[in-house]
């Protein structure tokens, strides 16, 4: 077809090493594995982002978080319930722009990039959508009766019931999330069934694996790791699902798949991995940003490639509009570059993209250039920050620094080689001083030239209010883990 359906899975909180195809032993994954073996993987693919709003606006629009007021949310890592920011309706989005050319759009899942009703998904460009607009960890849940951080007790206070919206309107309050992403499963079932005539478009943003982890009592009795593997294998159940009903309404080959995460995983303690990547959710080492990518056209990608090219989120815009024709904005600077080259070959061809800037919040705090990464600041200061993100990950990032790593030789980034190539040095440092006067960097007070606003509300609220006489199903969820 001259328009192929896409489909987009991103997963929450999913890490390098979740996958059994990225190296996992204890995770059952095998129709991740078999999308893999029909299509190609990623080994060097990068999240936009550490954390997930940022990592979600930038995926959506093709920027760096910073270039479009993204990076900082009134003082929270990420969005919150009832903020008065979101993404700028006068972004445009993928799905903004495929809509423009004839896509019918929808997002399932996890939205979080403003929850106010100038931000929802159906000013986005999304046609319809079906999910929650934040983390799942932001209803209504069980205090942690062992913290005594007191950024963490901070974050436990009561919150509104979680909300799970159909298009613009609260549909059910603390739904059972359990179940929640077999819901999501029939919802996408249901679409691809009527739009099986194409072109469709569908965003699909796992509320697994962030926490509070709840998944189906079949999948918690066979998983080999605990609550982490069976959310991982429901994560697995719903790609199954897609590549079943695809086959099954003869679309499959008119169909693109990309799966990916919003961020490396913060779990080490309770089943997730990163692999033999340094650091978790929350830093820039290689293991909160660098996440699986699969992608999967049959007929079109070759299957079984495995590709080492670094590639990002920010560039699937430009990658898509590139594939059906859509437009990039004009006149519009994003940072996506159009790697749709590479998915279409197993050939060695010249990178499209050769470098990748790592921003923490509005701090830029290391570039990559080929196989060298050179980490610049790492100053973090956890009085000042709210938001899902945990005292070790804050721990973790204040890492000495300066520092040079061979990514080639040294994944895990345990050899600072940074008095030994100061030419390299010099050379990442002039990208970096190039990116700070484009964009900006908190860390050296520099606001950037390029920067656009996020959109903005007066007088915001929280969609739902708790009140006691309403019939929820959780009242307060029974778990107290937020991620």
């Amino acid at each position: 077809m001259d328009k192929p359906n896409i489909i987009l899975i991103n997963c929450d909180d999913l890490g390098y090493g979740d996958l059994g195809i990225y190296g996992s032993k204890i995770n059952k994954t095998p129709a991740i594995d078999a999308m893999a073996a029909e299509g190609m993987r990623f080994t060097d693919f990068y999240a936009a982002s550490p954390v997930c709003s940022p990592s979600r606006g930038a995926l959506l629009t093709g920027c760096y978080p910073p270039r479009i007021s993204f990076g900082d949310f009134e003082g929270n890592w990420v969005l919150m319930p009832g903020q008065s920011v979101g993404l700028n309706p006068k972004e445009v989005t993928i799905a903004g722009a495929l809509k423009k050319i004839g896509y019918t759009t929808k997002i399932i899942g996890k939205w979080h990039v403003g929850d106010q009703k100038e931000f929802l998904p159906t000013k986005h460009g999304f046609d319809s959508y079906y999910g929650l607009p934040y983390s799942n960890d932001m209803g209504r849940q069980l205090k942690d009766p062992d913290t005594t951080d007191p950024v963490r007790i901070k974050n436990l206070n009561d919150r509104p019931p979680l909300p799970l919206i159909r298009d613009n309107d609260v549909i059910q309050e603390q739904p059972d999330l359990r179940a929640l992403t077999e819901r999501y499963a029939e919802e996408a079932v249901r679409f691809i069934r009527d739009n099986k005539n194409g072109p469709f478009f569908l965003y699909f943003a796992h509320m697994y694996v962030h926490l509070p982890l709840y998944a189906p009592e079949n999948l918690v009795e066979t998983s080999k790791n605990g609550d982490y593997g069976a959310c991982v294998a429901g994560v697995d159940w719903v790609s199954k699902v897609l590549m079943h009903e695809l086959k099954k309404q003869g679309v499959d080959e008119d169909t693109l798949i990309i799966f990916t995460s919003d961020n490396g995983s913060r779990m080490q303690n309770q089943g997730g991995s990163n692999g033999n990547l340094r650091g978790i959710k929350g830093t820039t080492w290689e293991g909160g940003q660098r996440v699986p990518c699969i992608m999967r056209w049959p007929g079109k990608i070759p299957a079984g490639t495995v590709r080492s090219d670094i590639i990002s989120s920010i560039d699937f815009f430009p990658a898509i509009a590139a594939i059906t024709g859509a437009e990039v904005p004009p006149g519009t600077i994003i940072d996506g570059t159009d790697v749709s080259p590479l998915m279409f070959t197993d050939e060695d061809i010249a990178p499209p993209r050769d470098h990748f800037f790592y921003y923490m919040g509005n701090r830029l705090e290391a570039v990559r250039k080929g196989k060298w990464k050179l980490h610049i600041t790492r100053e973090l200061k956890p009085d000042q920050r709210t938001g899902d993100v945990t005292e070790k990950a804050i721990n973790e990032a204040t890492g000495t620094i300066p520092g040079l790593f061979d990514l080639d030789s040294d994944i895990g980034e345990m050899k600072n080689v940074y008095d030994d190539h100061p030419d390299i040095v010099a050379e990442l440092s002039k990208l970096a001083a190039t990116c700070r006067e484009d964009i900006g960097d908190e860390a050296e007070g520099v606001i950037g030239k390029n920067v656009r606003p996020s959109g903005r509300v007066d007088n915001p609220d929280t969609l739902t209010h708790y009140d006691p006489d309403h019939p929820y199903i959780y009242a307060e969820y029974d778990k107290y883990e937020r991620g």
